[in-house]
């Protein structure tokens, strides 16, 4: 690398890396591609690609979406700074190349920019926008300290970018609602498989996460139910057409009892960080798998 870039261009590659990973860029572009593919083949199918991809209004929105969810990921790393150190020393040092300054200063642009394109699609939508940035405050700076509420608050601010583009096209049918169900219970479940993972820096800053104030195995009971309760939405959905995307929900339930066998299996840091990124995976595969709703019907 040294041979290709000067010093100056090494520590600006750097700084961009680490701008990459503390807005989770690798979520965003996932956010943005499951937004659209959600309104092309859930919520309004009936509109081309072309109809869609220059629909200004739903640009904004998506755009706002991604902004806003840039921008909670920086304020979210800004409070949970000291524990990350212990967690994952290494990634806290790549996304500490860049300072908290700077990171601060970025959160509000991020937010003003989001209110500008939230303020082209209406009032209401400037409204939610305003509400779930404070609402992904919040999250950070005390909900995520609470047991009881942090895990399903965390699992409901990733669903609402989806409520946002719901609301735009008035789609409120059975089986949108069900798509979105599945979605909140695998989330959940990453979400509380990330505390077990993440249990020396909460415990040693005093975070009341479900490993803490219970124990891993009760945690690990927990996780369970809601894999298990990704099948209720699960076994609802495949009785709709789904093009190929059935296929998906066909092969979920073996990939969720899969994910619970290595779960009960798993007692260290390394192994719930590899079932953290197979329930990320999944995910990723579903969105993907969107698209294949039109196919085969």
């Amino acid at each position: 690398m040294g041979l290709l870039f000067t010093h100056k261009q090494q520590r600006s590659l750097l700084k961009l890396i680490s701008l990459f990973s503390l807005v989770r860029g690798y979520n965003i572009i996932v956010l943005i591609i499951a937004q659209y593919l959600t309104a092309r083949y859930i919520l309004s199918p009936q509109l081309s690609w072309w109809t869609l991809l220059f629909d200004i209004k739903f640009f904004s929105i998506v755009l706002a979406s991604s902004l806003t969810t840039a921008a909670g990921y920086i304020i979210n790393n800004f409070y949970d700074a000291p524990k990350d150190k212990i967690n994952r020393p290494k990634k806290y040092i790549l996304e500490h190349l860049v300072s908290q300054q700077i990171q601060l200063a970025l959160f509000l642009i991020l937010n003003m920019t989001a209110f500008i394109f939230a303020s082209i699609v209406s009032f209401r939508a400037v409204l939610f926008f305003l509400l779930y940035m404070f609402a992904i405050w919040i999250y950070s700076f005390r909900v995520k300290r609470l047991f009881w509420l942090s895990n399903l608050y965390a699992a409901l601010l990733m669903i609402l970018p989806f409520w946002a583009i719901t609301l735009y096209f008035k789609n409120f049918d059975t089986l949108v609602f069900y798509h979105a169900g599945y979605l909140f219970f695998l989330i959940l479940a990453r979400d509380i498989i990330k505390d077990l993972e993440n249990f020396k820096g909460d415990w040693v800053h005093r975070y009341k996460t479900l490993p803490i104030v219970f124990d891993n195995k009760s945690t690990k009971w927990i996780t369970t139910l809601c894999l298990l309760g990704c099948l209720f939405p699960n076994f609802y959905i495949i009785n709709h057409p789904l093009g190929l995307m059935f296929f998906y929900y066909i092969i979920s339930p073996l990939y969720l009892i899969l994910v619970l066998v290595f779960l009960w299996r798993a007692n260290d840091q390394k192994t719930y960080l590899w079932l953290h990124n197979l329930i990320k995976a999944w995910i990723l595969i579903g969105v993907l798998s969107i698209s294949l709703i039109l196919q085969g019907l």
